[in-house]
């Protein structure tokens, strides 16, 4: 064998060696960060070997590595990747395409437009759409809003894209408090500023207020409108009312776009999907591969019911570019930010491939079903209250005081049993569980129940 096969073999047998080995391993690695700088050393004068190179680095960083794609890894709404995207990632690395368009690579251009067409499928969205496999939530959001922003400034008649924002009509951004920040952070990409936000209330668990929404729109003059609704809230897992928020905001003129990032998955599974009825209906969505399909990390999708503005928001031309014959492809960079990008479908497909729909759908109904075990065996100890309806995969608990239930979330996290991360809702302190590693089983969450318990007890025992 050559060189390289040798030390792509010698990578793949220490990864797959790691994952093994996540289950049991401390979620969170106890180690000395200066002892691990000093070893990584300075850059050096000469060349090293490959195969010391990667030695180095596994055996130097392994100790500082997360164990968050193994089964009870219960923060950020975080997956662990399948086997066959996993291994499909391998590929992508190997294969080393430029996903730009299918002069770069027209293998990396027909697996994303397959792969594509599958997850409007199962997502229940609009055969019709465009799609973009981007980075993550943050550039779904971003591109999503992007293709908000031409169309609904087209129709008042101005080219953001050659004249920007300096002079333009005035857009209204409209918003419940419970977005998602990286909705936040794509206004500010895109020159609207966050401030432009209007807010609408939500109820108790987080969902938009429909009628709010219609006093909101109704307080403004006429003009181009960009309506952000959400399908899963980022601590509770809610819904809004998409049916009636769509229709409402469409009834002003407005944009709807749906920031999906885990709760868009709903769909996928009989199930769950009442819970996006009406998604079809909206402009644009988001959502992320690298959370819920369980594919590696850089994964996500941005959908827009209308090509035109969306690659019109996306697309540029340099005369190197033009004239190259892509041929009956579909350019993928014409919907991305980027161009020298990474072939993210490769991964997408395999997941998909691996699952198909009756799998994906059990994922999805096993996850749910493991947040309800969670917040049922959590209810039944004294001083722990859950706090949210349980209709997806998150879990929201308060054990009594905000400082009880911070020194709960640090001992079960320090445990290295699981790890949930610390969120703050409605004025208080609480841990948020996120169900949605394809690995997790029954006995996962009764050991961090376990653990929760056991962090509970040490507490009253001061």
């Amino acid at each position: 064998m050559s060189d390289l096969h040798e030390l792509l073999i010698a990578a793949a047998s220490r990864a797959a060696d790691f994952r093994g080995a996540t289950d049991e391993r401390p979620i969170i690695p106890a180690f000395d960060l200066a002892a691990l700088r000093v070893a990584l050393g300075p850059l050096r004068d000469g060349p090293t070997s490959a195969d010391v190179v990667i030695e180095d680095l596994a055996t130097i960083i392994e100790p500082a590595l997360v164990a968050s794609a193994g089964p009870r890894y219960f923060g950020f709404v975080i997956g662990g990747a399948l086997d066959a995207a996993t291994a499909a990632d391998i590929l992508t690395t190997g294969w080393d395409q430029n996903a730009f368009n299918a002069v770069t690579s027209p293998g990396a251009a027909l697996i994303e437009d397959v792969a594509g067409a599958w997850l409007m499928d199962v997502l229940g969205l609009p055969s019709d759409a465009s799609f973009g496999f981007v980075t993550g939530g943050q550039a779904a959001n971003t591109v999503s809003l992007a293709a908000a922003r031409h169309y609904v400034l087209a129709n008042a008649g101005w080219d953001v894209e050659r004249d920007g924002l300096n002079g333009s009509p005035r857009v209204r951004v409209v918003a419940t408090a419970e977005r998602h920040a990286t909705i936040d952070m794509s206004l500010r990409l895109l020159g609207f500023g966050s401030g432009v936000l209007e807010p609408v209330a939500t109820d108790s668990q987080g969902a938009i207020d429909v009628a709010d929404l219609a006093v909101v729109l109704t307080n403004s003059a006429p003009g181009p409108t960009i309506v952000c609704l959400q399908a899963g809230n980022v601590n509770t897992g809610a819904f809004d009312d998409l049916v009636t928020a769509i229709a409402t905001a469409h009834d002003h003129g407005a944009w709807v776009h749906v920031d999906g990032a885990f709760g868009l998955w709903a769909a996928a599974s009989p199930s769950t999907r009442h819970l996006v009825a009406g998604i079809e209906l909206a402009d644009s969505w988001a959502t992320d591969g690298h959370k819920w399909l369980n594919v590696p990390y850089d994964s996500g999708y941005a959908f827009c019911a209308h090509p035109v503005a969306h690659a019109a928001a996306m697309t540029y031309s340099a005369a190197y570019i033009k004239g190259q014959g892509e041929g009956d492809l579909r350019a993928p960079g014409d919907f991305v930010p980027e161009s020298s990008r990474r072939a993210r479908g490769f991964a997408t497909w395999a997941a998909l491939r691996q699952l198909g729909r009756r799998e994906l759908a059990e994922l999805i109904d096993r996850c749910c079903e493991l947040a309800r075990r969670f917040a049922e065996q959590l209810a039944m100890i004294e001083g722990v209250t859950v706090l949210n309806d349980v209709v997806l995969n998150q879990v929201l608990v308060r054990f009594g005081t905000d400082e009880e239930t911070d020194r709960v979330i640090r001992a079960v996290q320090n445990s290295g049993e699981c790890w949930m991360g610390a969120t703050s809702w409605h004025g208080v302190r609480a841990m948020r569980i996120s169900v949605s590693n394809w690995q997790t089983s029954e006995s996962d969450v009764d050991r961090s129940v376990r653990a929760i318990s056991a962090a509970c007890s040490s507490g009253s025992a001061h």
